[in-house]
């Protein structure tokens, strides 16, 4: 029986009915939606619609449909639900009889779909935080056992100046700690229970509506019915923050492939992630790496369905806000089988520190420590930086590095020049100068891995909190 056929004289058109359904799709939110008819029963126990009687009744028709669910997946090939919410009533009724459809008294669809979707994302983001936490240690793992080792850093993509390994892997670190605040700051917003407002005026029995979120873990009832079952924002902000997730994976993959090419040659792929081509028997492919960077491509695209699917809608409830469920399911999916993989390969690749070292020493890259020893012999910047680039320019000419130009040459630029500016030139020296809070100076990055450690910690006892 349809939850709502008594008005209709004729059948739905068959094949609208199977193209309508969401229940193929929105079944993943069976246990949310068990866990919300179960607080909604004791709702209605409290109300006297309900007879202790009848609400024990209830809870083990709930916890069977659970169980069968969970034991026997065949359980939920149901063609005939129309979404979730009609498959656990059929089931209920199935169970325990007409007491079943007493569940629904005082409730709508539109509240339910919005519960359910703010429990599912809920715990979606506990399980994404848990992972970007082990991802982040992951990090913290390889740029404490690089140590001192030093790389070039770029911008335009041209070798720029010379940083640790440690603190180039830290800038990930912090990329992916404000894609967990990005999540934290989500969860805050949706934690808010719609159950209570009906399909659109509210509930039509006086349910304690605070006692229904405290019950589920909401940290109060939503204030406004008619926008708790139409509001889908914080579906939006899941899958915006998912999004720029992706985005800042997408980056990291891009950097790395580039990193193991021989043009490169910092970074060797790992086998286990990995494969060959099928015509070039000397191939290693860094399939990872190019499909997590495709997946941003794909979370996009959900992000932008969701928002080209809200953007007309009047108040309040209105059926497009079904097609908003399947980019938060895969945008979830997609993120939660992606990380972990990512994590691994994180844990396997092998940096050629050496080559990288080498690297970190060529190519001019000691320039502006150069400028900033005139600099600090009383040469005014802008000076200091036409000097240092005209002693460049004899350098490219002559084939060499600045530390290989004479002193002579380096004095007929710029008197200020002495033989100290020789020791100013070494990798520790330039390394060393970036000496302030977020620099790469190593005593600095010590500090900032230590910092790193404190709020990885900090992420990970919110999961625990949650769980």
């Amino acid at each position: 029986m349809k939850m709502w056929s008594g008005r209709f004289r004729e059948p739905l058109d068959p094949e609208f009915g199977r193209w309508q359904r969401s229940f193929p799709f929105d079944r993943c939110l069976l246990s949310y939606e068990l866990e919300a008819s179960r607080a909604h029963a004791h709702a209605l126990e409290q109300t006297g619609i309900l007879s202790s009687q009848e609400l024990l009744e209830i809870e083990r028709g709930l916890v069977e449909i659970g169980e069968r669910a969970e034991s026997s997946p065949s359980f939920l090939d149901d063609g005939e639900a129309e979404d979730v919410h009609h498959f656990v009533e059929k089931e209920l009724v199935a169970l325990i009889g007409d007491t079943g459809y007493k569940l629904h008294s005082g409730r709508s669809r539109n509240e339910q779909i919005a519960t359910d979707l703010r429990l599912y994302i809920r715990a979606s983001i506990d399980q994404i935080q848990a992972l970007i936490a082990d991802w982040l240690s992951a990090f913290l793992v390889r740029a404490e056992k690089a140590g001192d080792a030093a790389m070039p850093a770029y911008t335009h993509t041209q070798r720029a100046e010379p940083v640790l390994v440690a603190h180039w892997l830290l800038a990930y670190v912090e990329m992916f700690l404000r894609d967990s605040e990005r999540l934290a700051d989500c969860r805050v917003r949706l934690n808010l229970c719609p159950l209570g407002s009906g399909a659109v005026a509210g509930a039509t029995v006086v349910v304690d509506r605070g006692a229904l979120a405290a019950d589920l873990g909401f940290d109060a009832p939503t204030a406004n019915s008619m926008d708790a079952t139409s509001d889908r924002d914080f579906a939006l902000e899941f899958v915006q923050a998912l999004s720029i997730l992706a985005v800042h994976l997408s980056r990291w993959a891009e950097e790395m492939m580039l990193f193991s090419t021989q043009e490169y040659g910092f970074v060797a792929l790992p086998e286990a992630y990995s494969t060959g081509s099928s015509a070039m028997p000397q191939k290693k492919n860094a399939d990872l790496l190019e499909l997590t960077r495709a997946k941003a491509a794909r979370l996009l695209g959900c992000s932008t369905a969701l928002l080209v699917a809200v953007k007309g809608l009047p108040l309040a409830y209105n059926k497009d806000l079904q097609e908003t469920q399947e980019p938060v399911f895969d945008s979830a999916r997609t993120v939660i089988s992606l990380l972990p993989l990512v994590t691994s390969w994180m844990k396997q690749v092998e940096f050629d520190f050496n080559r990288m070292q080498q690297a970190a020493k060529s190519g001019y890259m000691n320039a502006w420590a150069a400028a900033t020893y005139l600099v600090e012999r009383g040469v005014p910047s802008r000076l200091a930086h036409e000097a240092v680039g005209n002693a460049v320019k004899v350098s490219i000419e002559r084939g060499c590095e600045l530390k290989d130009l004479p002193l002579a040459d380096l004095r007929s630029i710029h008197s200020a020049f002495e033989e100290s500016v020789y020791q100013a030139l070494t990798l520790d020296a330039v390394l060393k100068i970036h000496n302030v809070e977020g620099g790469t100076a190593p005593e600095q990055v010590k500090r900032a891995i230590q910092r790193a450690e404190h709020r990885i910690s900090l992420l990970r006892g919110d999961v625990h909190a949650h769980a």
